[in-house]
């Protein structure tokens, strides 16, 4: 599961404990599965979500429930049929209960690269609430999925028109238009915030836009200084930044002293880990990964156990590789380039 995915998973579960208890039908286990959603427990959630529906609980919010834990256990066809069987349940009369469920089905169909449908949903939603920027920003992201680059750009234009402050929005415009194949479109955004308001910007933000549009010189100057308050963001762009021209050991340096300064990080032992992948140094990778597999409770986890796969692919040892490739198939089922990797290691 991505980091933004269970970003997602998990404020919108905390929101919906903050919903049950605000009396929206709910009972003490739904109130108890929630929670643990919400510290990424989707099994304890899923037992409990059993026990509310054995002792006769809202059927409604057991439905959403079970499908956040599936959503966040990256089930997502689970997570689906339990989001319409929420929805099944409604009377007719739309609450905001609805919408909620509607987001997580649309992001569902997003997980599913079901683009057409998030767009349905999105559209329904804005048709009712046209002026759900949020919303708007959402069905832009799946209009670029669908190659439909002019009306995303139109979702676009109307939230940032809205809100051209909004510095961390138009960063996720920008990632959402260079991955579609939109890049120059992306930095545009990028361009004009800086014209308008470089001066009122913090340096780590100036930074990234810098990081983004290539302009590595500008970057290290304003993410140098925005280290300096000791943000684990600001040092990971600094070395990202350090790393796309190559100087990888520039790069390890300023990894090794974040951790040194600041102690462990899931983060920034994935990125030390990677970093040193292309220096070719892979033993010292593969501990990079370990060390950061070590810290309990980190939202890194997939990532790092993948690529830990991937260091003992490199150093030759492909047996030990299989062996957590199965480990991490059985957690991470619908990772389709985990089982082309499995294909590849099992002709070793």
């Amino acid at each position: 599961m991505t980091k933004k995915c269970k970003r997602l998973v998990v404020l919108l579960a905390c929101a919906a404990i903050g919903c049950v208890l605000s009396g929206c039908g709910s009972k003490e286990s739904i109130t108890q599965a929630m929670t643990k959603i919400s510290e990424l427990n989707y099994q304890e959630a899923l037992e409990l979500f059993e026990t509310a529906e054995e002792a006769g609980e809202n059927e409604k919010l057991i439905a959403r429930g079970r499908g956040i834990a599936y959503m966040g256990m990256t089930r997502y066809d689970e997570a689906e049929e339990w989001f319409l069987k929420a929805l099944d349940c409604s009377d007719g009369i739309v609450e905001d209960m609805d919408y909620d469920i509607n987001l997580y089905l649309a992001a569902v169909y997003t997980k599913q690269e079901k683009y057409a449908k998030a767009e349905e949903i999105y559209d329904a939603i804005l048709a009712l609430e046209p002026k759900e920027d949020s919303v708007k920003f959402l069905r832009g992201i799946a209009r670029l999925k669908l190659n439909k680059y002019e009306e995303a750009k139109a979702d676009m234009d109307q939230v940032i028109a809205k809100n051209p402050k909004n510095y961390e929005q138009i960063i996720e415009i920008y990632e959402a238009m260079e991955a579609a194949g939109h890049k120059d479109g992306g930095q545009g955004y990028l361009t004009e915030a800086l014209q308008n308001y470089e001066d009122q910007m913090s340096d780590y933000t100036k930074g990234r836009m810098y990081f983004y549009m290539g302009e590595y010189q500008k970057a290290y100057v304003a993410l140098d200084n925005a280290k300096k308050e000791g943000g684990v963001e600001a040092y990971l762009y600094l070395g990202m930044a350090y790393e796309a021209t190559g100087d990888y050991n520039y790069a390890s340096s300023v990894y090794n002293s974040y951790l040194a300064k600041e102690g462990d990080d899931a983060r920034i032992y994935n990125q030390l880990g990677l970093c040193e992948m292309k220096k070719g140094e892979y033993t010292t990778a593969l501990n990079a990964f370990q060390s950061g597999l070590k810290i309990e409770g980190n939202t890194m986890m997939q990532s790092l156990l993948y690529n830990e796969i991937a260091a003992y692919e490199y150093l030759g040892d492909f047996e030990q590789a299989k062996v957590l490739m199965n480990k991490y198939l059985s957690k991470y089922p619908d990772d389709e380039k985990a089982q082309r990797e499995a294909g590849f290691l099992s002709t070793r």
